[in-house]
């Protein structure tokens, strides 16, 4: 059943809410559920032809009828497009700027990423100076509940490949802040650093960014980012990195 359920997952995925019902009504009309080998002529691209024909396989394995296929096709097509319609992804650049395409800068967003968290932040950066206005809202988040977590690069002294310790800066600006590094490297990971530039709250709203927290990246550099409302990218952001606590991947400093 689980195979069953991943091909009309990745159908639902591939296909228009319209080829997906075009399909599903085929389907309901057949007497015999082995036609459903028949709808590959619906495919329209190879590889869709390869999903179906991998359905069909899955199909054999179980004894869901064709009315029971219908509706299960037809609820995962709408629960895919009606999550994908409450996502909303926005450019996010620093830099010059073109009369060409509107974009929102990133000191603007990253701040309202923080300010947006009622329950939990968390941030990762491979440096961090030069950030009051940052510092200022991450201090406010904490002051209203706000669980502050954050992944930095260690020191060279601490086995890092920053020059200086921003672990300890940071700690010291925002106290609240529960400081996590990546200090234990394994194969093929040895001598790399917490490049990753993002910022995520409450699994509602996420920020990925070239921008490090520093004052010249929030306004002289030019970056590139996007910031991403809604949708599965935000939660399944921030529960990748708290695994990465939960399996000593990071460790807390």
């Amino acid at each position: 059943m689980e195979k069953l359920l991943d091909e009309i997952s990745a159908l639902a995925h591939k296909l228009s809410p319209d080829r997906i019902k075009a399909i599903a009504l085929q389907i309901q009309r057949m007497e015999a559920i082995e036609s459903v080998s028949q709808l590959t002529n619906l495919a329209g691209t190879s590889l869709v032809k390869e999903i179906l024909n991998d359905l069909f396989v899955a199909l054999k394995t179980t004894t869901v009828s064709s009315s029971e296929l219908t509706v299960m096709l037809l609820t995962a097509s709408h629960v895919y497009n009606k999550t994908k319609s409450s996502e909303v992804i926005e450019l996010v650049w620093t830099g010059p700027k073109t009369s060409y395409v509107s974009t929102r800068q990133t000191e603007q967003v990253l701040l309202q990423v923080i300010n947006a968290a009622r329950e939990h932040l968390f941030i990762t950066s491979f440096v961090a100076y030069d950030i009051t206005s940052i510092v200022k809202a991450m201090n406010e988040a904490s002051d209203r509940g706000v669980a502050i977590t954050m992944l930095l690069e260690s020191a060279s002294k601490q086995g890092g490949n920053i020059s200086f310790d921003v672990i300890g800066k940071m700690k010291s600006l925002i106290p609240s802040a529960s400081v996590y590094a990546w200090t234990q490297k394994i194969e093929p990971f040895l001598n790399g650093s917490v490049h990753a530039k993002v910022a995520v709250a409450d699994k509602n709203s996420c920020f990925v960014t070239s921008a490090n927290l520093t004052g010249f990246a929030m306004e002289k550099n030019m970056e590139a980012g996007v910031l991403i409302t809604g949708g599965e990218i935000p939660r399944l952001l921030n529960e990748h990195l708290i695994a990465l606590i939960e399996t000593n991947v990071i460790v807390k400093v």
